[in-house]
């Protein structure tokens, strides 16, 4: 049920029977955000979510002060986006709700009724897991909005990246804990972090707290509440100072303080595989096609192409007769010859066809989209596609990393352009 109570942790705004049942007097305003609040019955109820999350290892868990702070800045940073979305336009619907509720109950082994159950057992009615699922999709969507606008990759960018070394193999699962500094900051607000973050390494060092523990207490960043943990993650979706840092670390590891526009880092390397070569299965086949057009209707087309189909089997040449008679102008010149192609770039139908026979073989007259065809299988061959599989790989990366940055630049600015009143910073 971990998915499920991380949609619920975080997104559940209403007050349920829980904070009813925790007495009118926690239903104080801790948060103004904009023209919205947050109460502090919904403060509680998350608090609660995050402790059920660490029931049995509540020892790893801040101060319960500092946790309070935590959720409330995770909290307010939801409701802004939520504000941003639904004044941008975002939508989602009944049925991209009723998706998402049948890939939770899947990768839950659960059946409806059997989620169902569930929620009511951790408190929560449908109707409240539907709308707790409708902001969190609405969230999605906004960041892939802000991401798809703002992170586009150049061919210049991956052909730097391969060149400097970001197609180094391999995969690393990282655990981060950040001392955040502010844009702008003082001399003395820059010695304060560092002073911090070298007292958290000196904790680890002596054995005073793991590194999961001290990222919970003490990181800013947004993965806090899981230990720091980033996942497993290859070379090129890591930022290139970390990715230096960390290829020369062995597993568990823990890097000295590294200096970041945006604060101070300690870098774990929890542990590190290799990834192998890509090879993948590629067929070479030849085609004849005969097209029905309003010229040629299905009877003559299917008359012409068994005539063909006659011809080879009495012997003649499949080449010969499609560069004479086939009416694929881009492969009839070169009898019918469709170069190599791996199996998962052709349709399925067509797949299964040249899969089935043996090299040399030739097909019985099939029905296609154009017309009617005979389909020759030529040869197979295992085709190295590492670099072109690393490329996209860091393609994609790129677009990731820079997303991930134009978000928290988002969201730095959404911050800052909304009025907030943190009420319980003043108590």
């Amino acid at each position: 049920m971990r998915n499920i109570l991380i949609f619920l942790t975080f997104l559940a705004f209403a007050p349920t029977a829980l904070s009813q049942a925790l007495g009118e007097q926690i239903d104080s305003i801790v948060a103004i955000v904009d023209e919205d609040v947050i109460l502090r019955s919904e403060l509680d109820q998350a608090i609660v979510g995050v402790r059920r999350q660490y029931q049995g290892r509540e020892t790893q868990l801040p101060p319960p002060e500092v946790l309070e702070r935590q959720v409330l800045e995770r909290l307010m940073s939801i409701r802004l986006q939520l504000q941003r979305a639904e004044s941008t336009g975002v939508r989602v619907t009944d049925t991209e709700i009723d998706n998402a509720i049948g890939r939770i109950a899947q990768q839950n082994n659960l059946t409806f009724a059997q989620l169902q159950q569930q929620l009511s057992r951790e408190g929560f009615d449908l109707a409240e897991f539907r709308r707790t699922l409708r902001e969190e999709i609405m969230v999605q969507k906004l960041r892939q909005r802000v991401i798809e606008s703002r992170a586009e990759v150049s061919p210049s960018e991956v052909e730097i990246a391969l060149a400097t070394g970001a197609q180094r193999q391999g995969e690393v699962r990282i655990s981060a804990v950040l001392v955040a500094i502010p844009d702008g900051a003082s001399p003395e607000q820059v010695e304060i972090a560092k002073t911090k973050i070298d007292g958290v390494k000196k904790l680890i060092d002596e054995g005073k707290i793991d590194f999961a523990a001290a990222a919970i207490r003490y990181s800013d960043a947004a993965q806090a509440l899981e230990g720091g943990d980033l996942g497993w993650r290859r070379y090129d979706q890591i930022a290139p100072a970390f990715a230096d840092l960390v290829s020369a670390m062995k597993p568990g590891e823990i890097s000295e303080p590294l200096r970041t526009p945006t604060g101070y880092y300690l870098i774990q390397l929890t542990d590190k595989r290799d990834t192998s070569q890509i090879m993948v299965t590629e067929f070479r086949s030849r085609k004849i096609l005969v097209r029905i057009t309003e010229l040629q209707s299905e009877d003559a087309a299917e008359r012409a192409i068994n005539s063909i189909y006659s011809r080879l089997e009495k012997g003649e040449e499949f080449e010969k007769l499609a560069r004479e008679l086939s009416e694929d102008e881009a492969t009839a010149p070169l009898g019918g010859d469709m170069d190599w192609f791996p199996i998962d770039s052709v349709p399925p139908a067509f797949a299964e066809m040249v899969t089935s026979m043996e090299d040399g073989q030739y097909s019985r007259p099939v029905r296609d989209a154009d017309g009617w065809m005979l389909i020759q299988r030529v040869g197979t061959r295992e085709s190295d596609r590492t670099e072109e599989v690393v490329r996209n790989q860091i393609r994609e990366s790129l677009r990731q990393r820079k997303g991930e940055e134009a978000y928290e630049a988002f969201l730095r600015q959404l911050r800052g352009e909304a009025f907030i009143e943190d009420r319980l910073a003043k108590s």
